[in-house]
């Protein structure tokens, strides 16, 4: 019997009209959906898929324990059993869809899973995604990038603001829980940004000023500085 193929599917940002065709021929075609969370159907991704493939509650659904800590043993411990149940569904011959907000390449779940299914013997393929800050920009109408200009993606979580010296536009991602330190830093530096917070959902918020983002705005907060 053929093992089966794991896919990492990003869902893109929030709105399900922004999942890509692929994407969605991908999760049609897999016996099991995959993701982070104590349950599958609480996940992000999966309602975002569901909106647009309503079948998906038919299929096999894996949650996968991937908590959000920096306890490294922790962490080795948890991707090293969230690969080995994904493995139970390829030895079966089973295609596994693991679904993900935005684009799977970027600070995705999955990353650190890949090279242990790989290194396993197994086949990995990835479905891009819309960016959260792609969708982000383009609901604030903004260009990303004009002519030479730079662009820095910076995880804000574990930054110290040194990265906010370099030229051109920045995306801090992960900002949640240090939104007040962000602000902080932004208004020293002089610099002017906008956020959009849970961009494409119906919670959606959009801050157009340093000021107007909330110092308890929620973990989908993106901030283009």
């Amino acid at each position: 019997m053929d093992k089966g193929i794991v896919y990492g599917v990003g869902v893109g940002p929030g709105d399900p009209e922004l999942m890509t065709l692929k994407a969605a021929r991908v999760i049609r075609a897999c016996p099991v959906i995959a993701a982070a969370g104590k349950t599958v159907e609480e996940s992000r991704a999966y309602q975002i898929a569901g909106a647009v493939i309503p079948e998906i509650g038919e299929k096999e659904l894996a949650a996968l324990s991937l908590p959000m800590t920096t306890d490294e043993e922790k962490l080795k411990r948890a991707r090293l059993e969230a690969a080995e149940r994904i493995e139970k569904y390829l030895d079966a011959g089973l295609d596994v869809a693991y679904i993900t907000l935005g684009d799977p390449t970027i600070y995705c779940t999955f990353s650190y899973l890949q090279p242990v299914l790989e290194a396993d013997g197994y086949r990995v393929k990835l479905v891009s995604g819309i960016p959260s800050f792609c969708a982000a920009a383009a609901r604030l109408g903004i260009p990303l990038t004009e002519e030479s200009e730079e662009l820095h993606v910076i995880p804000a979580f574990y930054n110290d603001g040194k990265s906010l010296s370099f030229p051109g536009k920045h995306v801090l991602m992960k900002s949640a829980g240090r939104i007040r330190e962000v602000k902080a830093l932004l208004k020293e530096n002089g610099l002017q940004a906008q956020a959009v917070e849970n961009c494409g959902m119906p919670e959606e918020a959009v801050y157009r000023s340093v000021d107007e983002i909330p110092d308890d705005a929620g973990y989908y907060t993106l901030i283009l500085v």
